[in-house]
């Protein structure tokens, strides 16, 4: 039986334009805030959430704002990517790979003073299961039972063994709930985290306070107030203002100049594992033919497209597997920019001269890019229409659920998640049985084959051109100068606000 136990580290993670992280530690001391921690801090996000609830609605602002700070889970991801111990201090895996055993803290509280303990583990697994209703729930389904050993041991038996079933459980679907903090998730979360709910001005901020009973560390600041602009111009000037202490993603990256030549701020840039995907609806006959999609990766000069609407910052990957995955192979090669053969895929396909809706969410990184995306397919002979869909709500209506699109972009931040955004009854559409074996048996086999399959199924999906990849987005932060727990890289979904502090 393997055996997993390691002291509490300070949790790093994130996922930038959607989620960021915090990579250092905040406080001075062990047992609570260190001095000036009665301080307020405020970040200026760009993607406000369209509720609270991440059980039933989509997209990744309502983890970046709550998970590890409203919200904890049994394990997390330090900032290299390992899993370590978060609710449960430590844990075994048995032989065949099916049983985990956790044991937990045994002094976390949620905020409604109720005490966590292995029963509300075990609720929270199988309300994931039996209550949410986002596509993420399928990584629950290989869980046959959990089950309480005692108050602070907790029992889960899978299905079959699982790679990815503890990974996923650092992530939004890992979240430990009370069961009597469920009845208002969309506007009052409950949870155990070093943050406690204050209120949502909606279309303006969310407002924390520090959570004062906290298990843990107590974080420095004790009110954090998430500001969230639509315009990059008045996020940066919120900034220069003094409106807001952190820009947490850069959405104008020529505008840096003006940070960067400026004492009183530090710009901090690092990498993500933020895909900006132009994606292809793949249930639509003109995305049937292979022809087809390889003609439109093909007449993207993705070079051009990074220097023209995101300043040259980013990296080109050419697959949905970012360099922090072990499984990362560079794939820029797979479709190299060559406007004749696009135009001879066109051709041979028959779909020259269609016409293709792109409908953009209102971020100002899929924006810029929708029109250097227009521009270089028109020139391959196709027609592009561009809509704008007010981001969240009506992008995540409109093209996430109904898949009413033919294309759109959109910055995928959710870890690992080449299987769950290429699935039929994800918004792209896209079923490949071959995809789906090298998935599984990534999932099931032992490490060096989880290496082989991922890779394969990162390469399948490129060699398919099942959508284009843009670029990956980069960790661009600008704060004051003070300011320190400010992660170089973001990785996962969340910002982790504990480790902020200011020096």
């Amino acid at each position: 039986m393997k055996s997993y136990t390691t002291r509490a580290v300070a949790f790093v993670a994130s996922a930038a334009l959607l989620a960021l992280t915090a990579c250092s530690a905040g406080s001075s001391t062990s047992g609570g805030p260190s001095a000036g921690g009665d301080q307020s801090l405020s970040l200026g996000l760009v993607a406000e959430p369209a509720s609270l609830d991440f059980t039933t609605t989509d997209g990744a602002a309502i983890p970046q704002a709550l998970l590890g700070n409203v919200y904890e889970s049994l394990v997390k991801q330090d900032e290299s990517g390992k899993i370590v111990p978060a609710l449960a201090k430590s844990w075994t895996v048995s032989p065949d790979r099916k049983t985990y055993t956790f044991d937990l803290v045994d002094n976390a509280k949620f905020s409604n003073d109720k005490p966590f303990t292995a029963a509300d583990a075990v609720f929270s697994i199988n309300r994931v299961k039996t209550a949410w209703t986002t596509s993420l729930k399928a990584a629950m389904d290989v869980v046959q039972e959990a089950k309480a050993l005692s108050p602070t041991q907790l029992q889960v038996t899978l299905t079959k063994p699982s790679n990815g079933w503890l990974f996923r459980m650092t992530t939004r679907i890992g979240a430990m709930f009370s069961e009597t903090g469920v009845s208002a998730l969309a506007t009052e979360p409950i949870g155990t985290g070093p943050y406690k709910f204050s209120k949502w001005n909606r279309g303006d901020s969310i407002v924390l306070q520090r959570n004062d009973a906290y298990w843990g560390t107590k974080p420095y600041f004790q009110q954090i107030t998430l500001k969230y602009f639509k315009d990059p111009t008045a996020l940066n000037n919120a900034l220069l203002t003094g409106t807001i202490n952190v820009i947490t993603t850069v959405q104008a990256p020529e505008a840096l100049t003006q940070f960067t030549s400026n004492e009183k701020y530090q710009v901090i840039e690092g990498t993500t594992n933020g895909e900006v995907l132009l994606s292809f609806n793949n249930s639509k006959p003109v995305f049937r033919d292979i022809r087809t999609r390889q003609a439109i990766r093909q007449a993207i000069d993705h070079k051009a497209l990074l220097d023209t609407c995101f300043a040259g910052r980013g990296k080109l990957i050419g697959s949905m597997v970012p360099p922090t995955d072990p499984w990362y192979e560079d794939l820029t090669g797979v479709a190299p920019y060559d406007l004749a053969k696009a135009k001879s895929l066109l051709q041979a396909s028959g779909a020259a001269g269609a016409t293709l809706r792109l409908r953009l969410p209102t971020l100002p990184y899929a924006t810029s890019c929708g029109q250097v995306v227009k521009s270089q397919l028109e020139q391959a002979g196709l027609k592009v229409q561009i809509d704008q869909l007010e981001f969240p709500a009506a992008w995540l209506t409109t093209v996430l659920k109904n898949a009413d699109y033919d294309m759109s972009i959109i910055a995928h931040v959710e870890p690992r998640d080449l299987g769950s955004v290429f699935s039929p009854t994800y918004y792209t559409r896209y079923n490949d049985p071959e995809l789906q074996q090298l998935l599984a048996a990534a999932d099931a086999g032992d490490e060096k084959a989880q290496l082989d399959n991922m890779r394969k199924a990162g390469r399948r999906l490129s060699e398919q051109a099942a959508s284009d990849w843009l670029f990956l987005l980069p960790n661009l932060i600008v704060a004051d100068k003070n300011l320190t727990g400010l992660p170089q890289n973001a990785i996962t979904e969340n910002f982790d606000l504990s480790r902020l502090a200011r020096s």
